[in-house]
């Protein structure tokens, strides 16, 4: 299968730090891999609904949600870019992966059969010089990936606050140059390692 990469911006600032530095990974990727990138927030989503035990659930056939599901579902790659907020994802963000329940639900689609084999990866940036404070984020991503069969490349960190800061992360832009041309492992539960 070609691969096919899903960005989904979560920050509730346009090009931010943590898209700067997704960019500059993206940049990396071989001529003809394809990129869509979706943000948030000019695609958001409504408030999820769990109807999992009191109701049949439809594909969305329109609107950000349709955007949303079709792409994630069309990618091989899919690569949450959030910021470091609270120490998890953005809201924004957890509302797309809450959004990942309803269409494990939905008629047709085979949702976590189809993203199964599949890779996530994270780009992030915090504003932190130690990047342990981002294990939630990290642990969020993995465990949704291994919940879901994925692959997962783990999370690219980068320090920054003001807008540009990232781009004085040396270290960051260094591990930007080769994050997607790594080996992703099957994700695994933590008790399962």
């Amino acid at each position: 299968m070609t691969r096919r990469f899903l960005f989904v911006l979560g920050s509730s600032r346009a090009d931010g730090n943590t898209e700067l530095l997704a960019r500059r990974a993206a940049e990396q990727l071989p001529p003809g891999v394809a990129q869509q990138w979706i943000d948030l927030r000019e695609h958001p989503l409504p408030e999820f609904e769990d109807l999992r035990h009191d109701s049949d659930h439809v594909r969305p056939t329109e609107g950000s949600t349709a955007l949303l599901l079709d792409a994630t579902l069309a990618a091989t790659d899919i690569v949450i870019a959030s910021p470091l907020y609270w120490y998890s994802v953005s809201a924004q963000t957890k509302r797309y992966l809450d959004h990942w329940s309803g269409w494990l639900r939905t008629p047709g689609i085979d949702f976590k059969a189809t993203l199964a084999g599949r890779t996530l990866w994270g780009v992030t940036a915090l504003a932190h010089e130690e990047e342990v404070v981002a294990d939630p984020l990290v642990g969020t991503l993995g465990n949704s990936a291994a919940y879901m069969g994925m692959r997962f490349g783990g999370v690219l960190l980068g320090n920054g606050s003001k807008p540009g800061d990232v781009l004085n992360d040396t270290e960051a832009l260094a591990r930007a140059k080769t994050f997607f041309a790594q080996e992703a492992p099957l994700a695994r539960f933590p008790y399962e390692q």
